[in-house]
């Protein structure tokens, strides 16, 4: 069981997401970037491949953060403390949400640590007890850019959800039509058709209803599926590799990473569930010549990590 406690009512934070962003938005601490989409198929996945048409904003951001650094020694952490105008709740003692400030999609939440940990530190139970608060108000995929080669841009430890579905069509994710390919053993799987390194297990939609209690049953699920693709603590609470996570209500996947980048193209969890971003009409044709299966096979591993 988890310890602390949840302070997020149920049933408040859907309600809290919509009037937050309207807010934020019309304040200007909201800055949206628009985009444009395409579907591309490859392996049986009609993945959803956004073009992004504006990241002056984004990109101006980064550069007076990076201004900030060299100016006073010391790396900026946007979540320490965090754009009061992007507040959405406080989820529990440990974790507090808010609007993710370039967002791509609309309704776009980031859970962050109250208290700094490292982007590169496993989940703790504290993390999963916010977390299933959350999708116990919020149908989303949440997921879990593991560090920078798994493609997060901030080092404070941070875990997102998306609503769903993530397209228009018939599924919630563009991969789930791979999922029923699902080989178990001992509650764990592979999903054969993802040419790359994974691991997979459905989850207990009642673990929903107590998010304190279920923290550490979906704890041990995270922990089965890191040790099924090899990664482990090393260094107290460090991971042994970078990984991808994605969960929803009903599953949880990870793949562990290589690299960040395939040629210009980042890839980061969404990437895993069938969702990608090019930056121009450039990498979008990149992508197109390539494929993005391949591209993902690239930056996942293709064969197990030797375990310690």
């Amino acid at each position: 069981m988890s310890t602390g406690e949840i302070l997020l009512k149920p049933g408040t934070l859907w309600t809290s997401v919509k009037e937050k962003t309207k807010f934020a938005l019309e304040c200007g601490a909201l800055l949206s970037i628009p985009t444009k989409f395409e579907f591309v198929e490859q392996d049986g996945v009609n993945f959803l491949v956004r073009i992004l048409s504006n990241l002056e904003r984004k990109d101006a951001a980064k550069k007076q953060r990076d201004q900030q650094t060299a100016a006073s020694g010391k790396e900026f952490n946007p979540f320490l403390p965090y754009e009061k105008d992007l507040f959405v709740a406080d989820i529990s003692d440990t974790h507090v949400c808010i609007l993710n400030k370039f967002n791509v999609v609309d309704y776009h939440l980031l859970i962050i640590t109250r208290a700094f940990e490292e982007q590169e530190s496993l989940l703790t139970p504290e993390d999963f007890a916010a977390l299933l608060a959350c999708l116990a108000d919020f149908n989303g995929l949440a997921f879990y850019n593991s560090g920078k080669t798994a493609g997060a841009s901030q080092r404070h430890k941070h875990l997102q959800i998306v609503p769903l579905p993530l397209t228009t069509s018939q599924v919630q994710t563009p991969i789930e039509p791979l999922l029923a390919s699902a080989e178990f053993e001992d509650a764990v799987a592979t999903i054969p058709k993802l040419p790359f390194v994974n691991a997979f297990a459905t989850l207990d939609p009642n673990w929903l209803q107590s998010p304190l209690t279920s923290a550490e049953a979906i704890l041990k699920v995270y922990q089965k599926l890191l040790c099924a693709v090899g990664i482990n603590a090393v260094d107290g609470n460090r991971q042994s590799g970078a990984y991808n996570l994605l969960v929803t209500r009903e599953w949880m996947l990870i793949v562990p990473r290589s690299q960040e980048h395939f040629q210009s193209i980042s890839v980061n969890s969404l990437g895993f569930a069938g969702a990608l971003l090019v930056r121009n009409e450039q990498e979008m044709q990149f992508l197109k010549n390539t494929g993005p299966m391949t591209i993902l096979k690239e930056v996942a591993l293709q064969e197990f990590i030797a375990k310690a």
